[in-house]
Parts: C-alpha cells; structure tokens; sequence
C-alpha cells in the first residue's frame, strides 16, 4: 500500500496551493467583508483547467481523477471556503450530473463551457419541505406539447445567481408511479429560461463570498430533451450526486481544518507569553497535536473515498464516513484555532475568525451529519 501522491497529483497539489496562497490569500478576507463573489479567481482558475479536473479532455475537462479533485478542494479550502465552495459545487453539483446522465448531445452543449469556466452549474435539490427529506419534491413538471412545464421552488442553491451562471439540474415530480409514490426525474434549465428566477442571496453566516439564494419556476418551460436521462430515473441520480459530492465537501473539511491549524501553529510561534512563545507551553502543544493526529487520519479516509470511486467500487459508505468526520473536524479545528488565538481569534483580521464561521456549515450541507449516520448505519446493514 503506498500513501505517497504520484507524480501528477502532488504536482495539481502544489500547483493549487501555490495559486490559493498567491492569488486568493490576499484578497479572501475582503472578499469575505464585502460578499462580493470572486470573478476574477474563477475565471483564473478556468484558465488553469481547474473548474473541470474530473471530466474527460474530450469535453473540455482536465482528464484528471477524484482525488486530484479532492486535493485541489483541499488545497483552495486552507485558505479560502467561498472560493473552494464555488468550484466544489460547480463540479459535483453542477457538472456531474450532466457528465453522467447527460445525452451526447447535452454533453457537447454544456460540458466544454462548464468545464473552462465560462459558465457555472449548479444543482437545485433542496427545497423548503424538501431538505435531509430529500425525496420529498413538491416542484412539479408536466409534459405538454413538447415541453416540460416546471413550476416550484427551490433553495439554499449554490452558483446558480451569478453573472457566469449558465445551467441548473433540478428535480421535480414528473408523475405518478402505480404504487402511489412519485416519479421523480431531473430536468435542465439554462439561465435566463422565462419563468426561471433566482432570488436575492441569503444573508450568512459564513461563506459569504460564494453564491447562495433561492430559485423560483412559475410555468417555467423547456424543451422536453432538457429531461436528463431517462424518466422517472431522477431520484437514483440525485443519491449517487450527493455521494460524489460528499467526496468534495470532506476535502473542505480538511482543507479548512489544516487551514486553521496552519494559521494556529504560526500565531502559537509569534506570541510570547511569560517570556516565551506560547507554542513552548503544553497546553497549547496538546491542542496542536491532536488537531495534526486527527487532520492525517481524516485526510486518508477522504483520499479512500476518492480512490474508491476511481476503481470504480461502491463509494457510499466511506463517502459519508469522511464528511461526517472531517465536518465535526473542521468545527473543532477552527473552534481549536480561535482559542489558541486568544483574543485575536474574535477579530475579523484574522483568518480563522472566517474560518470558524465557515467550519459549521460542513456539518449541514450535503447532508447533516444526522442523515450521515443514518446512510452509515443503512451500510453496515443496521
């Protein structure tokens, strides 16, 4: 068993870091302060084939794998969550759903402007009595005269407000099957679609540089290709996006925690208590350690999840093991960072202040961690 990167993964880690540190550190916490979304680092990292690594060079992709994916969320999340969002829901959320459900015809229209960074996707799952209840759609859509008419809500939807966003996946009830439950399929709805709107951004507690709001459809019509795959498949789809996607929020959680301990250790360095640097004292060497141990063991179990889904093996259960550990991780690590800071972990100047308020939502989004348990304890067959 070998634990060290290969070549061209430790290459796509360093080559992120050494963008994340030189072009989103500088500007992250006024990034933060004025919500403004970052266009300029997205569009930097388009250029750098960053905003499609999983996906095939024939669409447009990186022709990379899970974990290069994985490693560069990580990377961007050490110094940055809004901006890690943004890429990591663009390309689980938003783009794998047309990768592997899409037509070849869907594909070829929306994957090379995905994956270069031109337009954003975004996925509309959740809705206001549809959340760790997934299944409980209530948006409908009926199909009339070759067209599907959508009507509904959904929210706390990611990329889909932006001046770059193109394409929303959605799911809506499009039937009902003949044991009385719903037929559930996902359809695509392109930007500026009539009927289609996206209300203001939420107001948060963290994440505030990334874009998050409502959406609404009232007689919101599209073509009757736009349905992604086959009918009434859209709820199997959504399962297997959720557990791609808790790949990519787990490297968050990772990626903000080492952040927060990166950012500890060298405050711990500088502040000189008693006559010497606090890092001397063990109370605070203790609280190191354990964040570093803890780190390393989360780290391999979001690079199992990722190498699972490359060979092509069942996912789901280390999926949901590495969000539900990294999330609680990453809450600890920055709560961890902010005490270690003292005072000064209350002040915006300071990174991990963002940090502690980005940390929560890991344990939330993507599935609570309740509903991590529940896909934990269904896996081990209790």
């Amino acid at each position: 068993m070998d634990f060290d990167l290969s070549p061209d993964h430790e290459l796509i880690r360093r080559t992120v870091r050494e963008f994340a540190e030189g072009e989103v550190a500088p500007v992250a916490e006024e990034l933060d302060r004025t919500k403004s979304f970052p266009y300029e680092i997205v569009e930097k990292l388009g250029k750098l084939n960053l905003m499609g690594i999983p996906f095939p060079e024939e669409y447009g992709g990186g022709g990379g794998d899970t974990l290069a994916y994985a490693l560069a969320v990580e990377e961007l999340t050490r110094v940055d969550s809004s901006v890690a969002i943004t890429l990591c829901a663009h390309t689980s959320l938003g783009t794998q759903p047309l990768y592997l459900f899409g037509s070849e015809e869907q594909k070829r229209e929306w994957m090379p402007q995905l994956c270069s960074g031109e337009r954003l996707g975004a996925f509309g799952l959740t809705e206001p009595e549809a959340g760790s209840d997934a299944g409980n759609t209530r948006t409908r859509a009926r199909l009339e005269d070759g067209e599907w008419a959508i009507d509904g809500a959904k929210q706390f939807i990611t990329n889909a407000g932006t001046e770059i966003s193109g394409v929303v996946c959605i799911t809506a009830v499009t039937g009902d099957e003949a044991s009385g439950a719903k037929e559930i399929s996902n359809l695509i709805v392109a930007n500026g679609t009539p009927g289609y709107e996206q209300g203001e951004p939420y107001r948060k507690m963290g994440w505030n540089a990334s874009d998050t709001r409502p959406l609404t459809f009232s007689d919101c019509r599209v073509p009757e290709q736009n349905l992604l795959g086959p009918r009434g498949a859209g709820f199997k789809q959504f399962l297997h996006i959720l557990d791609i996607g808790r790949i990519g929020v787990a490297a968050m959680g990772v990626g903000l925690a080492q952040g927060a301990l990166d950012q500890a250790l060298a405050y711990a360095k500088e502040r000189r208590a008693f006559g010497k640097p606090i890092s001397k004292f063990q109370a605070i060497q203790g609280k190191l350690a354990d964040m570093s141990t803890e780190i390393a063991a989360a780290r391999l179990l979001v690079h199992k999840a990722a190498l699972e889904k490359d060979a092509g093996r069942n996912f789901t259960l280390t999926a949901a093991q590495a969000k539900l550990k990294t999330g609680r991780l990453a809450v600890r690590c920055a709560e961890e960072a902010v005490q270690i800071h003292g005072g000064y972990g209350f002040i915006e100047e300071y990174p991990v202040c963002r940090f502690y308020r980005d940390a929560k939502i890991l344990t939330i989004g993507e599935g609570t961690d309740e509903i991590q348990q529940m896909v934990i304890a269904r896996a081990l067959g209790a």
